[in-house]
């Protein structure tokens, strides 16, 4: 047969797209029909493309075998014989003409009794040949092998399913969780389209029903995801990039109405989009947020089955626990609850009686304090019969809630169960607003939901570090309720929070304490690495919008376990001993109702002959005769040691210019202390050349990104006016702003520098009192030139 991609020179290079709809006839278009359509065109080309022969059959497995084909995704062929001569030969005369088709192709070619000892030696072949599927050929050759494929799953599934455990979590763990991926993988990543093959195979073996209708409604709009991504991109693609989102989105039916919100229904509840039809509005019209919550619902809904399923197979592999009377054994761990067959259920008596509004509650405290999984079946009984709280809350549903939220690790898988059931939304009905929200910021590793839930679980660490661990708790459960709501989440949260705080029963004082801890619950961490810790007046001002110490060892305990909850990117050490530094500084004016003094300059700073040069582990610290300009000549020696400054201060102790610096390496590799010591004596006296090299390196180092802005902040200190700087990070930055203010006349005694993934705050305190309008327009502009 001629080659399909063999061409002139004369004729255009075809993409292997091109090529597969041009020799296939395979249809584009996204949802089940379309699918059905593709698998509909490749079984009449590949029967074509068989010999007639006795004793041979082809056998699809894979997408092709569940009739799931996406628009560019693989075939995956497997050529049974019985035996017959010359197989090689057909199965060359088979395969060569798919590669030239432009086909990514997985073939083998095999006996039925070679194929079952594959499957037997290796699981993941098992369950691929449980798809297994007759396209041409011997109809009762390839019923044998299916046939006997499947037996031999029910037969052995029970023993298989741990290694195959152990091989999807390996997996998961290098895909991560596609449920709080902003670029997930829609395939490989944890409640992708992977672990639908798994409930596939599960319930093929008669372990559960994991194929339950939420699964099944899960698992097509995952596919028609994929479906979307690869007709949107044009090729074979899996994760979901950002770039693609809204381009999918609008694929889907879900577009951005002109008011800005999405229309299309609630996520899992999109209207389909017919096979083949081209979106009616532009890319940008989709709204690739409600993608996001949609994928992530559905990866929940995979997840969350899967766990069943396993838990199921652990049950059938060890055998049931009996008592001497050869009876299941049940074990009360609760009021109205017992452990069951390593799961927790209602306890008889629980499901005659009237069932109480704090029942859901007791039963998800009692999973998480055990470690035990919510039976489904309990879960759904407590969904259909268990009746709503009334407001307020009775205190038994309060006690519930705070040994739920207190439970830490445990409370995770317990929270997430009861969510699956919808009896978060009946405790909490502004759940619904915060599931599956994504957060856009790179720092954070979960959805607002879940990153609410992991805070609180991070929270039970430090209750013993406060007067009121319920309050914190709690607060950490809704520290981030007003995101996705215009306007500060702090501020825009508190009156939410401290709402619910008052329907689950909390009294007007702690109900107000709530919303306190929602609306300050960024201070420290922001003033800590953006203020200047030894003026009196940032000491002051927190002390005033904390107000007691109670509050501030709420805020300071809440503050940490946001940060754990965040991810490793939200933290350092030098991070966290500037908040501890604030706590320590507020917490003594609190008590004293005195502002500490500033702490002294380093004795080694103020003594000896100039230039002083010390480096200390994260610290900088240069001693130089009096001159202006000074902090910017550091500033740029550092950067040019690929060193970023993370805080700097400058002052003037005895006609001595003293610059300290906060540092860390750009690239993770400290600098050579010896180079770097040589470079700073010679920069601070004044050597031309460190100069030149400074200036060069910085000017090609510039950032990109968005518009870069200026806010001016008047009072924010003692002795000076507060210039923040809100811009793309880039390396040399600091110094190309310090000289570009020190040669507007502004004097800078202090920076602090705060990285947010991709940007940076930058405070610079400028001596002086508050400037007229004019030359706060002059300064202005100097900054955003240097940026």
């Amino acid at each position: 047969m001629t080659s399909l991609t063999s061409r002139t020179a004369s004729e255009p290079p075809r993409s292997a797209d091109l090529l597969v709809n041009e020799v296939v006839g395979v249809p584009a278009g996204v949802g089940a029909a379309a699918r059905r359509a593709r698998a509909d065109a490749y079984d009449a080309w590949l029967a074509r493309l068989l010999p007639a022969r006795p004793g041979v059959a082809l056998l699809a497995v894979g997408g092709l075998g569940r009739r799931q084909c996406a628009p560019y995704g693989d075939l995956d062929l497997v050529l049974v014989h019985a035996g017959v001569p010359g197989i090689d030969e057909l199965a060359a005369a088979l395969w060569y003409p798919i590669w030239d088709a432009g086909l990514r192709l997985d073939h083998s070619v095999r006996t039925v009794a070679e194929a079952l000892s594959v499957a037997q030696d290796d699981v993941k072949v098992a369950l691929g040949l449980l798809d297994a599927r007759l396209v041409a050929g011997d109809p009762d050759l390839a019923e044998t092998l299916v046939s006997s494929a499947a037996d031999h799953w029910r037969r052995t599934a029970v023993r298989q399913l741990a290694p195959l455990r152990e091989s999807s979590a390996a997996r998961w763990q290098a895909h991560g969780e596609l449920a709080h991926l902003l670029e997930g993988d829609l395939k490989e990543a944890a409640g992708g389209l992977r672990d639908v093959g798994i409930l596939r195979a599960i319930a093929t073996a008669g372990i559960t029903d994991a194929l339950r209708p939420a699964v099944h409604a899960a698992h097509l709009r995952l596919l028609d995801t994929r479906d979307a991504l690869h007709q949107q991109v044009g090729r074979r693609i899996d994760r979901l990039l950002a770039q693609e989102r809204d381009g999918v989105a609008a694929l889907l039916g879900l577009r951005r109405t002109p008011s800005g919100t999405a229309e299309g229904g609630p996520p899992g509840a999109v209207p389909p989009q017919p096979a083949g039809a081209a979106p009616e509005q532009r890319p940008e019209d989709g709204d690739g947020d409600t993608l996001l919550r949609r994928v992530a619902g559905d990866a929940r809904t995979v997840s969350h089955a899967l766990d069943d399923a396993f838990r199921a197979a652990d049950r059938l592999r060890s055998g049931r626990r009996r008592g001497a009377d050869g009876r299941p054994l049940r074990r009360p761990v609760a009021r109205d609850v017992v452990e069951h067959d390593g799961e927790l259920v209602l306890a008889r008596t629980a499901i005659g009686a009237r069932p109480d509004a704090s029942l859901s509650l007791r039963v998800a405290a009692a999973a998480a304090t055990t470690g035990l999984p919510i039976a489904r079946a309990t879960c759904e009984w407590l969904a259909a019969y268990c009746p709503p709280l009334p407001t307020p809350w009775p205190a038994e549903a309060r006690a519930a809630l705070t040994t739920l939220l207190g439970a830490g690790a445990g409370m995770i898988p317990a929270w997430e169960t009861c969510d699956r059931y919808g009896l978060i939304d009946g405790w909490l009905p502004e759940w619904t607003r915060l599931r599956s929200l994504p957060q856009h910021n790179p720092v954070h590793r979960f959805t607002l939901d879940r990153h609410l839930v992991q805070t609180a679980a991070e929270a039970s660490r430090h209750t013993r570090d406060v007067d009121r661990p319920d309050l914190l708790l709690l607060g950490a459960l809704l520290h981030d309720v007003g995101k996705g709501l215009p306007g500060d989440h702090s501020v825009v949260g508190a009156p939410i929070a401290q709402g619910i705080a008052t329907r689950i029963g909390l009294p007007p004082a702690e109900a107000g304490l709530i919303g306190t801890l929602v609306r300050l619950h960024l201070v420290l961490p922001e003033v800590a690495t953006r203020r200047d810790l030894s003026d009196p007046v940032t000491i002051a001002r927190v002390a005033e919008s904390v107000g007691d110490v109670t509050t501030l060892d709420l805020l300071y305990a809440l503050v940490r376990a946001d940060a754990a909850a965040t991810g490793p990117a939200a933290w350092s050490d030098w991070k966290g001993r500037l908040v501890a530094e604030l706590v320590a500084r507020v917490r003594t004016t609190l008590d004293t109702g005195d502002v500490p003094a500033p702490p002294a300059p380093d004795p080694a700073l103020v003594a000896g002959p100039l230039p002083v040069v010390h480096l200390t582990g994260d610290r900088v610290a240069v001693a130089a005769a009096d001159r202006r300009g000074l902090l910017a000549t550091v500033a740029g020696c550092l950067a040019l040691h690929r060193l970023e400054v993370l805080a700097a201060d400058a002052s003037t102790v005895d006609g001595r210019a003293l610059v300290q610096c906060r540092v860390q390496p750009r690239y993770g590799l400290a600098p050579d202390p010896v180079a770097l010591s040589a470079d700073l004596r010679r920069a601070v006296r004044g050597d031309v050349s460190v100069t030149q090299r400074l200036r060069g390196r910085a000017l090609a180092a510039r950032g990109a990104g968005a518009r870069p802005r200026v806010v001016w902040h008047r009072d924010a200190a003692t002795d000076a006016v507060l210039l923040e700087l809100r811009a793309a990070d880039a390396a040399g930055l600091l110094y190309r702003v310090t000289s570009a203010l020190d040669a507007a006349g502004a004097q800078v005694r202090a920076a602090r520098i705060a990285t947010l993934g991709g940007d940076v705050v930058d405070a610079f305190y400028l001596v002086g009192g508050w400037p007229p309008e004019d030359e706060r327009a002059r300064l202005e502009a100097a900054v955003l030139a240097a940026v």
